[in-house]
């Protein structure tokens, strides 16, 4: 999930990392989502930062957080992950 504030808008130069994972490893495994924090009660901690953040989720527990837009790390987590 990328979460965002209206202000800041979500993280578009992530997109394309997130679409070449999800192509390698098949659409069923992963799922991208983006979430505005200040519409939503649960993500009310990550409101007032500039950078994005990413959250990963399984069966309704997050499991991991990454700050910023770092690419590497991001395909590192992602992989992880699955």
């Amino acid at each position: 999930v990328d979460a965002f504030q209206a202000w800041c808008g979500p993280c578009k130069t992530v997109v394309g990392l997130f679409r070449k994972i999800r192509n390698e490893v098949g659409s069923d495994l992963l799922h991208f989502a983006v979430a505005e924090v200040d519409s939503i009660d649960a993500l009310e901690k990550y409101r007032g930062k500039c950078k994005p953040v990413f959250l990963f989720y399984s069966g309704g527990e997050l499991l991991a957080v990454v700050r910023g837009a770092n690419a590497p790390l991001l395909q590192k987590t992602i992989l992880e992950q699955l």
